[in-house]
């Protein structure tokens, strides 16, 4: 099972993921993670436009799923976007 925290981003069949499951969480064989897709409706907030290996790409909030870690593959680590993201994850659920 690959090793990833919160923020890391993975590849899973070409398209690159941001784990946003606590790391405070016990372990488990799947991860929730979120798309990043070049070609997404950047909507503000929703949707922000995050950088990983000089590629801009949208963070797709609402295409949050869940994804065996055993089909991850780790590519990165966008910590330091961390407010984006948590706040697009803070308007799924509040819709604010």
């Amino acid at each position: 099972m690959e090793e990833l925290s919160r923020f890391d981003v993975a590849e899973y069949n070409g398209v690159f993921m941001v784990v946003i499951e606590s790391d405070l969480l016990p372990s488990d064989p799947a991860v929730v993670v979120v798309p990043l897709l070049s070609n997404y409706p950047a909507v503000k907030y929703l949707n922000p436009v995050l950088v990983h290996e000089r590629k801009r790409l949208v963070l797709a909030t609402r295409l949050i799923a869940a994804v065996r870690r055993s089909n991850l593959q780790r590519a990165g680590n966008i910590k330091n976007q961390s407010e984006l993201i948590t706040r697009a994850i803070a308007v799924l659920m509040s819709g604010v």
